[in-house]
């Protein structure tokens, strides 16, 4: 007996859920970006899509499970640009080179950083929020450090640092330095270099004089 094409009315109702749901997280973003997480409604999301409460409700419970939504989607795309940056080195990792391609690589999107921000303030108010928002914040610490234990081999790390995991805390805190400078000054060249000599910097010691560290120049000015 014929078993069909596959697209019977439950794989057509999976995937019209799948669109209605990358709507929404679509239309979500853009409100988010606009107006400010905290400052938006369920009503005004589903506005933007075009969709009822209803179909809101069938994807998420809360706006705060919305973000965590749009926050994973954000997450594997840095990770996936990152790992794609570093897998050029195959089982070593030359860590000038590697963070060169990283800054280029990495997502500086103003748009989330405003979004991102918003939230932060919001989980800070919120001890619920801030667990969840500090196990997704520890995930991504965690794919860093396991790629920079793989790489002591070709690259020591600096004692100061101490293990992987120490140097994957590094580094997450410089990005968020400099992406904090961005929303400011709004210029992302002067981010990426300042996150480029950061990072050279913070994983190998600033052991050459170009690695030396200069702030962007309004910072020096003050």
């Amino acid at each position: 007996m014929p078993q069909g094409d596959g697209e019977g009315p439950a794989r057509r109702v999976t995937r019209r859920r799948e669109r209605t749901r990358a709507n929404l997280l679509d239309a979500a973003f853009r409100v988010f970006a606009a107006k400010g997480f905290g400052r938006v409604s369920i009503e005004e999301v589903c506005e933007a899509a075009g969709y009822s409460r209803g179909a809101f409700y069938s994807n998420f419970a809360t706006l705060d499970e919305l973000f965590f939504a749009l926050y994973r989607e954000r997450a594997e795309q840095i990770a996936g640009q990152v790992a794609g940056a570093l897998a050029l080195d195959g089982p070593d990792l030359d860590v000038p080179a590697a963070v060169d391609r990283v800054t280029e690589a990495l997502l500086l999107d103003l748009d989330w950083l405003l979004v991102k921000t918003d939230f932060l303030v919001h989980a800070a108010r919120d001890r619920a929020v801030a667990r969840t928002l500090l196990e997704h914040r520890a995930r991504l610490r965690g794919a860093i450090a396991d790629r920079l234990a793989r790489a002591r081999g070709h690259t020591a790390l600096p004692a100061v640092l101490g293990d992987a995991e120490g140097a994957a805390h590094a580094v997450v805190a410089a990005y968020d330095g400099v992406t904090t400078q961005l929303l400011l000054d709004r210029d992302v060249d002067a981010a990426r270099a300042w996150l480029r000599q950061l990072l050279t910097a913070l994983l190998t010691g600033g052991g050459t004089p170009e690695a030396r560290i200069r702030a962007p120049r309004e910072d020096r000015e003050n």
